[in-house]
């Protein structure tokens, strides 16, 4: 019993860690985009910075599962348990990674110039964030109900992708002298999409952890 509990704890550890790291992403996406808007150059290079922390605590919370495997060797749920952790870990570092990229292209961009961003990608971004505290709710309780709304989000964020590259897609038509920047817009506006994705295939594996199969939710 003792063995089964301190099991318990260290899942539940790992859990825990997992959705402080997915907040961590989420932070970063909001900065990028803050970024962004604000052609703030030093903010930027903080969420690239930033990047390097994430990248380790990925790799800390992966040794501890890896470790918890090896000590307990799971069978059954136990293990289904602890190969989710590292997928959704894994979805999590890329998240991250989306939201990195969308600094590099704030900095690419430079700063001093007049630059209107489409209005739409923090609206997107904002739609992303809601994914994740919706995932997080459904990691959190293994509900595999709160993970089955992603799907409508995700194909909210997709619409919404869709539209927003269709106006740059004019705007390059009309204004083809902004080619280099209409393009990171489009960049950017992708690695929301990205970021949202990752976050569907998170509540993907929440639906295989509880019930065993494999689903798809976009």
């Amino acid at each position: 019993m003792v063995a089964r509990e301190q099991f318990e704890t260290d899942l539940n550890n790992i859990k825990e860690d997992i959705i402080a790291l997915s907040n961590t992403a989420v932070k970063a996406l909001r900065e990028a985009v803050d970024a962004l808007y604000n052609q703030d150059i030093i903010l930027a290079k903080e969420v690239i910075e930033n990047d390097k922390m994430i990248d380790k605590q990925e790799h800390a919370i992966n040794d501890q599962t890896i470790l918890l495997i090896a000590k307990q060797q799971p069978v059954a749920t136990d293990l289904r348990r602890l190969v989710v952790a590292l997928q959704i870990t894994a979805d999590v570092e890329r998240m991250a990674d989306n939201a990195k990229n969308i600094a590099k292209s704030t900095i690419h961009l430079g700063e001093g110039h007049l630059l209107t961003v489409h209005p739409r990608i923090k609206e997107m971004r904002d739609m992303a964030i809601d994914m994740n505290k919706t995932a997080t709710r459904a990691f959190h309780y293994d509900d595999i109900s709160i993970a089955g709304k992603l799907s409508a989000m995700d194909d909210q964020v997709d619409q919404l992708y869709e539209s927003i590259i269709q106006d740059i897609l004019n705007e390059t038509a009309t204004n083809p002298e902004k080619i280099q920047y209409i393009m990171q817009m489009a960049f950017c506006a992708r690695y929301i999409e990205r970021f949202a994705d990752h976050i569907t295939n998170i509540g993907e594996s929440i639906l295989y952890l509880v019930k065993g199969e494999s689903y798809k939710l976009n």
